[in-house]
């Protein structure tokens, strides 16, 4: 095969891999602004709103679902899950194991409560990203790889 035929199938390849090829994502989607986060693993924290004490919550991104994996907060209050197991730990949280899948996650932000998702490379204020007691959908989306490019990344 001569160097012309080689260039041509190797272009082919290339633009067939575009095509078909799709880089999985959390999707979070304000309505007006759409941004993206490329790990695999986030944890969601806000102030409760009767304790007043932190909340946080642990997902994974898996296939095309999140799994909220863990939750932990300082005491027992309204809110906290009746059937979850008690997770050991020293660090002044108690944590609960939950393991529930989902296809999305639809999010109430406020400021007042500090609505914040932190991932292993950046902490995201979602309350500077939109008004308050504005909604976030939160999911996984695969993107084109072009798409890829163009998105706006967290």
């Amino acid at each position: 095969m001569n160097n012309k035929k080689r260039l041509w199938s190797a272009c082919i390849i290339v633009l067939l891999f575009s095509l078909l090829y799709r880089v999985p994502v959390i999707q979070l989607d304000f309505g007006h602004k759409t941004y993206f986060i490329t790990s695999d693993y986030f944890e969601l924290q806000w102030i409760h709103s009767v304790e007043k004490a932190d909340w946080v919550e642990t997902y994974l991104r898996d296939g095309d679902e999140l799994i909220l994996t863990e939750t932990y907060f300082k005491t027992f209050g309204a809110g906290v899950p009746s059937h979850a197991e008690v997770i050991d730990s020293d660090d002044g949280y108690i944590h609960m194991k939950i393991e529930q899948r989902m296809q999305e996650m639809n999010l109430t932000v406020s400021e007042n409560v500090k609505t914040t998702i932190t991932t292993s490379d950046a902490e995201i204020r979602l309350y500077d990203l939109t008004d308050d007691y504005e909604s976030v959908t939160i999911s996984v989306e695969y993107l084109h790889i072009w798409e890829y490019i163009g998105g706006e990344f967290l």
